[in-house]
């Protein structure tokens, strides 16, 4: 039996469509960061709060994370870890899987998630786009150089997280805890003792060695708290103001990259975003990185460590993803905004203890005289 034109062309775009929209499933999945993200790293002791896992973009998660997934999920907070009951996670929007908690005592915490391995196949055009996409740059060369690019892919991969935000106002070291995970970003300073304008050392473990020579990505968005500093100045309780050297736009920044190339990019949802905007850096062979901080916001890094499988024909390739986040203030220098009575005097007239010799000074004069006289 012979079916209609109309028939077989509806037969055909159906089958299209269904093979489109698998597709481009394959590649969302496989593209995916994956980051504890949090509306401001700048919390109160006992106060309400929420981590988020985005499992996509910084700034747009596609997909929740499965409490199966999940090889470990701990805060580390004064010295104990704890593991996060799996059944404290909830899932928003199917979207989204959130931790909805309170904190504890001031101190510096840190929180991550550890994901198991999965597989996934993609041709070569699909991989090669991936590579291309995330930044996996140092393979896509070594395909393009070894003529690979018409390779087919099968690749296990994996992610591993962190976070550290900052409660109250004491510093605490475990920003320096090492998780254990098989690819770890560890600060060589406490964030939260870095500031603006400044720049943070920042290690890369591989199954607890120094990764060098490694690609890692840098960014960083507006947090809750980010004020603008568009006149250079902001107003203390007193009245009184000071200036910052840097300058935060309202949509758009420009930062430099180490070749001192410059680009801007702006904050739209609706804008396609890439997953190498920002600093693009390279561990050193202490696996070290200088990430920068232009401004305050919330900072985010990532990278992708990918290498060949040769010793398991299931498997082409195995990767391991990696991210911190944490956020980034402006500091203010009691030394230089000092607001009281003594510093006005010192400013408007004779500093106070000027003042004070000249009259001993007098006084003394004064006894000698009346002495002389008697």
């Amino acid at each position: 039996m012979k079916l209609p034109n109309s028939e077989i062309t509806q037969k055909l775009t159906s089958t299209f469509l269904k093979f489109s929209c698998l597709s481009l499933i394959v590649l969302m999945l496989c593209s995916h960061d994956l980051y504890v993200k949090m509306e401001t790293y700048f919390l109160q002791p006992n106060q309400k709060a929420t981590l988020s896992l985005y499992n996509g973009t910084f700034e747009k998660s596609e997909n929740i994370i499965t409490r199966d997934r999940m090889l470990d999920a701990s805060i580390v907070a004064h010295g104990k870890r704890e593991a996060i009951n799996p059944s404290q996670w909830q899932d928003k929007d199917s979207t989204i899987t959130q931790l909805h908690f309170k904190t504890g005592n001031a101190g510096t915490y840190v929180a991550g998630v550890s994901t198991k391995a999965r597989n996934i196949a993609l041709t070569a055009e699909k991989f090669n786009s991936y590579l291309k996409h995330d930044g996996v740059l140092d393979m896509l060369e070594y395909r393009t150089k070894n003529d690979l690019l018409a390779n087919d892919a099968v690749e296990s991969y994996q992610k591993h997280v962190k976070a550290m935000y900052q409660v109250g106002d004491t510093k605490t070291d475990d920003w320096k805890t090492v998780l254990g995970y098989p690819i770890e970003f560890i600060p060589q300073e406490n964030p939260y003792e870095t500031y603006t304008g400044e720049t943070l050392e920042v290690q890369l473990l591989l199954n607890g060695q120094p990764l060098s020579n490694q690609l890692v990505y840098a960014n960083h968005i507006s947090g809750k708290n980010t004020h603008s500093h568009d006149d250079k100045s902001h107003a203390h309780t007193n009245g009184t103001s000071h200036s910052h050297d840097h300058k935060h736009a309202e949509k758009e920044h420009s930062h430099s990259h180490i070749n001192d190339e410059k680009h801007s990019h702006a904050h739209n949802s609706e804008e396609e975003h890439t997953h190498t905007s920002g600093q693009q850096l390279r561990t050193n062979a202490q696996g070290m990185v200088t990430v920068h901080l232009p401004e305050d916001g919330i900072y985010y890094l990532r990278t992708i460590h990918m290498t060949e499988v040769t010793d398991n024909p299931e498997l082409t390739h195995e990767s391991k993803w990696a991210t911190l986040t944490f956020e980034a203030s402006h500091k203010h220098d009691s030394s230089t905004h000092t607001h009281n009575d003594e510093h006005q005097h010192e400013e408007e007239g004779i500093p106070m203890w000027i003042f004070i010799v000249g009259s001993l000074v007098v006084i003394g004069l004064l006894f000698v005289v009346f002495r002389k006289k008697s």
